[in-house]
């Protein structure tokens, strides 16, 4: 009881609102000095200020003596509510006050720090499960600036491997979550889903085949990417070919042609302009993403169009999901399989392992 430990069982609340009453009047005395001064008389706000100093000196008096206490609170109570009363706070007031402050806190940090979003598609499956929620830093690249798409700091964009939310730049009132793969400038190749950077082929490693549970059980081929030293996953619903080639007639046994040093049979290639990033979804071949967009042209995400940078799962709603299995994944964290996989663990440890020394692409 504010540091006593001599205060009687039965008086104990009576301390804590003596307390309260005495920090309420003294902040009301300071924020409202003028009014007081205009309404009391000087008689009374010294009457006013010793009821207050007298409950001050009976609850630090040393043994506490309860009759002076409760003598001492009484007459203070009495003095607060006649010369105080018009701007004291009602119950009522109290609670409205505290909702809206914490409505206030709320909001702002919707806007400038935090939002959570739902995962809608399987676009990033593994990383990202149907009915995933999860929670955005909007604080990471930059703050938008409230009812405008600029960003209070321009000098703050998104890294190969970042996994972003941003509004789907041919309908804006759309939110999109993928991988960023190729920065401003950057010259991509994309063959059977397999990022090709600058001329350089982002290295993979196969997990195995990985089953995906809901409406019928799914199968497809689980990799390990590296980029930008990090290390995540990606599905393909067959192995891309890791047959290198320098002509078309080195694939023809396979069915493929060549392209940049690989066999593949799907070929694109684009270029990042200034201020966008190019995106994937890390399930490739079933995922709408930069590949696919302007007409199947392709597209990249404007710098003004990104919300923010994924941080975490905070819970799940997703068929087949458990829910404590999902709960507080790192999304841009160490990839984790789910159990109904865990016959793959072996090989995604070996890969985590085995990661490649060079996982950052050349310069444009």
């Amino acid at each position: 009881m504010g540091g006593r430990r001599d205060v009687p069982a039965k008086l104990r609340s009576r301390f804590e609102e003596a307390g309260a009453l005495l920090e309420e009047a003294r902040r009301i005395l300071k924020t409202r000095r003028r009014d007081v001064e205009k309404e009391l008389t000087s008689a009374e706000r010294e009457d006013l200020t010793k009821g207050l100093d007298d409950l001050e000196a009976a609850m630090s008096t040393e043994p506490f003596v309860a009759p002076l206490f409760e003598k001492a609170h009484s007459r203070a109570e009495r003095l607060v509510g006649e010369h105080l009363s018009r701007w004291r706070k009602g119950e009522i007031r109290e609670y409205a006050e505290s909702i809206a402050i914490a409505v206030g806190v709320a909001l702002l940090l919707r806007v400038f720090v935090i939002e959570a979003f739902k995962i809608p598609s399987s676009s990033m499956v593994p990383t990202l499960m149907v009915g995933d929620h999860i929670f955005v830093n909007k604080f990471k690249y930059g703050p938008l600036l409230p009812f405008t798409d600029s960003r209070l700091f321009s000098d703050l964009p998104p890294e190969r491997g970042d996994v972003i939310v941003f509004k789907y730049p041919q309908n804006p009132e759309q939110d999109f979550i993928k991988r960023v793969i190729a920065a401003p400038g950057d010259r991509l190749e994309i063959v059977d889903g397999r990022p090709i950077i600058n001329g350089w082929l982002v290295p993979h490693c196969h997990v195995g085949t990985f089953a995906q549970e809901g409406e019928g059980r799914k199968e497809s081929e689980l990799y390990i990417e590296y980029l930008q030293e990090r290390a995540y996953f990606t599905l393909h619903n067959r192995p891309p070919s890791d047959t290198t080639c320098s002509t078309h007639r080195d694939c023809t046994a396979e069915g493929m042609s060549c392209f940049s040093g690989i066999c593949g049979q799907d070929h694109k290639e684009y270029t990042s302009k200034a201020g966008e990033v190019w995106v994937l979804g890390d399930n490739r071949d079933n995922s709408h993403d930069s590949r696919a967009w302007n007409e199947g042209r392709g597209g990249g995400v404007p710098f003004d169009n990104i919300k923010g940078r994924a941080m975490v799962v905070f819970i799940t709603f997703g068929p087949q999901q458990n829910i404590l299995e999902r709960l507080l994944v790192d999304v841009m964290g160490k990839p984790r399989l789910p159990s109904s996989n865990a016959h793959l663990q072996g090989a995604l440890d070996k890969c985590l392992k085995d990661m490649p020394k060079q996982t950052i692409p050349p310069a444009p």
